[in-house]
């Protein structure tokens, strides 16, 4: 009698349960998107369908299948599925399924697949409890993660397990989902008996920028909506009021800060002032810290504009005195003119290519000794040492500019500088050669 209430209570929890949990692929032929894991020879699809699972990370992000794919290793191996969420689990909690999987392999001989969704919030002790499970194989551990494993995953856990990336679903893989949801009489909406026209799909798809869960989710809020309006097509309107707002997917804390920060900074280096300020608002959309964003613009304006335009850097500085003196939301005006100011002025890393230069000629030189003539005569008795003594102001000079030892002795003079073509560096390499014919230093420009 007992089985009969569970399997009725765990029957009506499925019809219950939202219509992504509804539709969730029940074989490897039913997932969508994931070429490169699930075509036909495929590493993953090959360990999954040999029934003999082997620890591995899913990482890839939300709404890509990764709880599903760790549904399919155990169904395929008939072992025993557990989960965990690091979130909320513990070093207990660890335990116990480790207790339990050794239990079930001693009396049953059957395996235990534990998925640990968002692995990358363990901390270390509670990643360390898991390797004895691991390494005697009494469990499969499948984690799934969001973030970069090489940053988050401990280095010992990383090299039991075998990593497999999943990418966003494309619009197309979306929409071929929506339309199964739409048809399928038993776990989708068919029932429903509503059309969902092939425009709203497509912006569906689109908005949920390749979340499977997101987009089943919305569909089946929209299907609601719909048929309580006693209309029967799924409207642009509909799929809008079920989005409500597009949540921006951005992790401030997680490999996505290190990502978009990369595509803005290689952004305003390529002199894209477009992208540039769709990474800037997805930042600032998504909350990261606005005073990170202008010390990389501050870097930036020396780094890849330099002396090309060195109003950069003053447009940089300003920028990020704004934001500490007005704050967000207004000074999103001050680090959008920043950043336009940076993508589009001229380009020069004169700056870098100098410091690596001079920091060679220090880290391979002789320990320097500075010439007498350069040494300071600010102090009483300096004379008497012979420091200053047939030292030429400059001024003295035409041009300002007088040809002296100024490098120390065992260095020869080296041309560090290397000035570019654009901007103002264009008049700087003019005035250069002017300085190098005095100083008489060939810099081959």
């Amino acid at each position: 009698m007992t089985d009969l209430f569970e399997s009725r209570a765990e029957d009506l929890a499925s019809r219950s349960a939202p219509l992504a949990t509804r539709m969730r692929p029940r074989n490897i032929d039913e997932v969508v998107g994931q070429p490169k894991l699930l075509d036909e020879g495929a590493a993953f699809r090959h360990i999954v369908e040999s029934g003999e699972p082997i620890s591995m990370l899913l990482w890839g992000p939300p709404g890509t299948g990764k709880t599903t794919l760790a549904r399919l290793v155990a169904s395929h191996a008939e072992a025993a599925f557990t989960t965990l969420s690091a979130t909320s689990a513990g070093v207990k909690d660890i335990r116990e399924v480790l207790a339990g999987a050794r239990n079930r392999l001693a009396t049953d001989e059957r395996r235990t697949v534990l998925f640990l969704d968002e692995i990358h919030r363990f901390a270390k002790n509670q990643q360390d409890a898991l390797l004895p499970g691991v390494e005697d194989g009494t469990l499969i551990l499948v984690g799934a993660t969001t973030e970069n494993p090489y940053f988050e995953v401990n280095s010992p856990l990383m090299s039991r397990m075998t990593l497999f990336r999943l990418e966003s679903l494309t619009p197309g893989d979306i929409e071929a989902l929506l339309q199964t949801a739409m048809e399928d009489d038993e776990r989708g909406l068919g029932s429903l008996d509503l059309e969902l026209d092939s425009s709203s799909a497509q912006e569906l798809a689109t908005r949920t920028g390749g979340d499977a869960r997101q987009s089943l989710n919305a569909l089946e809020v929209a299907a609601r909506m719909t048929k309580a309006a006693g209309r029967t097509i799924i409207e642009h309107e509909d799929i809008a009021e079920a989005l409500q707002r597009r949540l921006v997917r951005y992790d401030k804390t997680g490999d996505s800060h290190y990502d978009v920060i990369s595509a803005f900074i290689k952004s305003i280096r390529g002199s894209d002032p477009d992208a540039a300020m769709y990474w800037l608002m997805l930042m600032l959309e998504g909350g990261e810290d606005p005073e990170f964003i202008a010390r990389r613009l501050v870097i930036l304006a020396s780094e890849d504009v330099g002396l090309a335009d060195s109003e950069g850097l003053r447009v940089a500085v300003a920028a990020a005195d704004a934001l500490a003196y007005v704050g967000l939301p207004e000074a999103t005006y001050n680090l959008a003119h920043a950043t336009l100011f940076l993508a589009t002025a001229p380009k020069s890393n004169s700056v870098g290519r100098a410091i690596n230069v001079s920091r060679d000629l220090v880290d391979r030189g002789p320990t320097p000794s500075v010439p007498l003539h350069l040494r300071s005569a600010a102090y009483k008795g300096a004379a008497d040492l012979g420091h200053g003594v047939d030292y030429q102001y400059s001024h003295d000079h035409p041009g300002g500019i007088v040809a002296q030892q100024y490098f120390p002795d065992g260095v020869p003079p080296t041309p560090v500088y290397q000035p570019g073509d654009h901007g103002e560096e264009a008049a700087i390499k003019e005035r250069l050669a002017e300085i190098d014919r005095v100083l008489k230093r060939n810099r081959d420009l």
